[in-house]
């Protein structure tokens, strides 16, 4: 869960009015095995192909990856992912042919959706099949994994061939993932149409998946409710149902988790964060996050073409003041878009140390000796957002560098960012791996062609060729040595002002516990219990 800008005290009277008028204020705990989440928004899509605001945050409930991270105790004694182990979930067992282009999967047996139908090979080919006609999140998974299109491939009711391209070190950790979702196709097809054979528009606003919940209730502005999976495999989660309610307002969330009226409350500000730190009614944790709090800037269009522009805009940002003043002191300077614990990360010293000198003298050659005039786009996607834009007007002042800020809309932000897109000059963005790998962060970042978060139109031809061949590398020192070139180049190529990696914070009840953290920074409500 991410901070969220903090709102008025006027905003959260009204909203919490607003709440115990339409029932919201019954105490938790008064309301037996349901899980109630004060939320930012509900789930605008629950296609994990179209992610939009709310949809990762759910759909991680329904869909499940095909296979999982193992499980370890931390110094704490916390039960953390144990990123270095594979586990079967959805599959029961691999094999990989000896040239590592074909992987074959048993099916995990008895695997029943709420329909009550049991999940087949039928249903893994034609959920696949889907992610790559849609050409979204599940093709790029697809393709980042060397699985050829169209590659899935039934042998029997249970067995399922992967065809690939290529080895891949990072298949296995990649099938980790909600997307591409394995649907219950048999209830999905009966949704289709001529025109829409793969029932797209139903899915983005109802469930078919195999996972421990379904959506029962979506009422969109207001909350969605979600209920367990009568037939889930695997152990019987502790909720039997969960409101995902909608309350914008971040003091709203805040007061209702004082006082007992939700369990969790999403993103919420440092600020917030650490005032509930001093709330025994209240528990609190901070961890790192793999996701750059960047300011991006779109390298085909002016000024922002110009590399030495660029580069001008990261030795113009003292990055310390970002970490102190809107992060509260949470974090340290960036060194590339990999975090410090993914393998593969860049190591060494701040590529780009705060010197106002050195940005003007580089403004100067690039053509721009008397500064220049720049509008900041960001959204309310992430809390850190506006922050960092009024931080960056304050702070880039200093080289001579004038910015007005300007508040767009998350859809906005996502659509207009988009690689197919890509029409805004500079703008604040947060994205990172979910697979937890050097490799895979690289082509969803970095790769010109096919990178899906490359938002900034930077299209390198040794970057490419380098995460091309690491994708195929199962030697692990050849491929850090790959990684670590690639990153020096993105470096001084400059594409974002590289700020700290984005701590992720989450505010609950005491009571709640099982908490894990996961790479999409998202809890699963099936680890969650109450304890009195």
């Amino acid at each position: 869960m991410k901070f969220l800008k903090l709102t008025s005290l006027f905003a959260t009277t009204a909203m919490v009015g607003i709440l115990v008028a339409a029932g919201g204020a019954t105490p938790v705990a008064a309301q037996g095995k349901t899980l109630i989440i004060g939320a930012v928004f509900t789930p605008e899509s629950l296609d994990g192909d179209i992610n939009l605001p709310g949809t990762q945050n759910t759909v991680v409930q329904t869909y499940e990856g095909i296979t999982r991270y193992g499980r370890k105790k931390n110094a704490q004694g916390e039960e953390i992912l144990d990123s270095a182990v594979i586990e079967p979930h959805l599959a029961e067992s691999w094999t990989t042919s000896a040239d590592g282009k074909l992987v074959t999967f048993k099916l995990r047996r008895g695997v029943k959706g709420p329909s009550g139908n049991e999940m087949n090979a039928d249903d893994w080919v034609w959920s696949w099949n889907k992610s790559f006609d849609q050409k979204r999140t599940g093709n790029f998974i697809a393709n980042v994994s060397n699985v050829t299109a169209g590659g899935v491939e039934k042998v029997d009711d249970y067995t399922v061939n992967f065809h690939l391209n290529g080895p891949s070190s990072i298949l296995l950790k990649a099938l980790t993932l909600y997307t591409p979702s394995i649907y219950d196709s048999k209830v999905t097809k009966d949704q289709a149409t001529a025109d829409d054979k793969f029932a797209t528009k139903w899915i983005l606003k109802n469930t078919a998946g195999f996972g421990p919940y379904h959506m029962s209730e979506l009422k969109p502005g207001e909350q969605a409710v979600f209920t367990e999976n009568p037939n889930y495999f695997d152990k019987k989660p502790f909720f039997d149902r969960v409101v995902f309610r909608m309350v914008p307002s971040g003091a709203s969330r805040l007061t209702l988790l004082r006082a007992g009226q939700i369990h969790i409350a999403e993103n919420m500000t440092a600020q917030q964060l650490n005032e509930l730190k001093k709330d025994k009614n209240v528990t609190v944790r901070v961890f790192p996050g793999r996701s750059v709090a960047a300011v991006r800037m779109n390298s085909k269009i002016k000024p922002f073409d110009d590399v030495r522009v660029r580069q001008a805009f990261n030795f113009a940002t003292n990055k310390q003041t970002i970490i102190d003043t809107v992060f509260l002191g949470e974090g340290e300077p960036a060194r590339s878009f990999v975090a410090d614990f993914i393998d593969g990360g860049l190591m060494g010293s701040e590529p780009y140390p705060y010197n106002p000198a050195k940005a003007k003298a580089l403004l100067a050659e690039a053509g721009y000796p008397n500064g220049l005039d720049v509008e900041l786009n960001y959204s309310d996607i992430n809390a850190w957002e506006e922050p960092m834009a009024i931080q960056m007007q304050s702070i880039l002042k200093e080289s001579g560098i004038n910015v007005t800020p300007k508040r767009i809309t998350g859809s906005d932000m996502r659509a207009r960012s988009h690689i197919k897109v890509q029409d805004i000059p500079f703008f604040t963005y947060e994205d990172g791996p979910i697979v937890l790998d050097s490799v895979y962060a690289a082509y969803l970042i970095a790769h010109g062609t096919g990178g899906v978060s490359n938002r900034t139109n930077l299209s390198v031809p040794r970057i490419n060729e380098l995460i091309d061949l690491a994708r195929v590398e199962l030697d692990p020192d050849k491929a850090r040595a790959m990684m670590d070139e690639l990153q020096k180049i993105w470096v001084e190529e400059a594409p974002w002002i590289l700020t700290t990696f984005t701590p992720v914070g989450e505010a609950y009840s005491p009571k709640l516990k099982g908490f894990v953290s996961y790479p999409d920074n998202h809890e699963r409500w099936s680890d969650l219990r109450l304890e009195e």
